[in-house]
């Protein structure tokens, strides 16, 4: 149980990241599922390197942002459509991730890790995930927060007002990709190995959380969104969890994965219904 709720707090990482440009940009970006491996991959091999735990995740951080850099020139100054992008970018660093890691996995379980401390995984993994919450909140209630919220809300109004959208996308989606590889250095050094297919299913993970989230807490405004999306990775883990335990496959995780989210979708469609219906 414990270990469920430590790897709900990692994903949760990710989920927030994701949140960055699925709602707030409105950008369908699949570079998530390779950011978020490259992330475990840099983490892995500078553990395997001789490095510190810590940097390792902090290079994680710097390969993620530069994921998500490549994206956005993809996009803004190549002109290729955002969704293209993130696959041509998720394809790169399939091979990319290969080359940092020499190998498709390294098991990390006689290195010095963050989670091997005297302090408790579980600990460890809520303090990056409360600073990650509390940076993006903070971050998010500056200019240049509003400007990236406004650019998801109306670019055309923010491009009116002299400001360079495709700069401001590009600054989202590093920051994006960023907190998701730190979600996978932080898993891979967790679990105790880096996986070049680990990533897969990242984006729908994410996405999931954001869904069951932000439907639950829709009406309280008193809730932040990124509490409301922890909350929701949460959920969601802790659903695949005790569906596992009830007797289904691992095989059929998609399958659980996909029913949770058409459940919540269904749910927010219905209250929208009816909020219609009564005006």
């Amino acid at each position: 149980m414990i270990s469920v709720v430590t790897q709900s707090l990692i994903l949760a990482i990710m989920a927030i990241g994701v949140y960055i440009t699925f709602k707030i940009l409105d950008f369908p970006d699949m570079t998530a599922d390779g950011s978020y491996t490259m992330g475990a991959a840099i983490s892995a091999a500078a553990l395997a390197g001789g490095l510190n735990p810590l940097v390792g995740v902090l290079l994680a951080v710097v390969g993620g942002a530069l994921a998500g850099m490549v994206t956005g020139l993809l996009h803004i100054k190549v002109k290729i459509s955002n969704l293209l992008s993130g696959i041509l970018t998720m394809g790169m660093l399939y091979s990319i991730n290969l080359r940092i890691m020499g190998k498709s996995n390294i098991p990390l379980f006689t290195f010095p890790n963050l989670f091997k401390g005297n302090i408790p995984p579980v600990v460890i993994a809520l303090i990056f995930v409360l600073i990650a919450k509390i940076l993006l909140d903070l971050f998010l209630k500056t200019g240049l927060g509003y400007t990236l919220k406004g650019v998801g809300d109306n670019e055309q109004m923010i491009k009116s007002l002299g400001i360079n959208i495709g700069n401001i996308k590009i600054l989202g989606l590093m920051i994006s990709n960023a907190l998701i590889a730190l979600s996978g250095a932080l898993m891979a050094q967790f679990q105790g190995f880096a996986d070049v297919t680990m990533g897969i299913g990242t984006l729908v993970l994410g996405i999931a959380s954001i869904i069951i989230g932000l439907t639950l807490f829709k009406k309280i405004r008193a809730v932040k969104a990124t509490t409301a999306i922890l909350i929701g990775a949460f959920i969601y883990q802790f659903t695949i969890y005790f569906a596992l335990n009830l007797g289904m496959l691992s095989t059929d995780l998609k399958l659980i994965s996909s029913l949770v989210i058409v459940a919540f979708l269904a749910v927010g469609n219905l209250q929208l219904k009816k909020k219609a219906e009564s005006k």
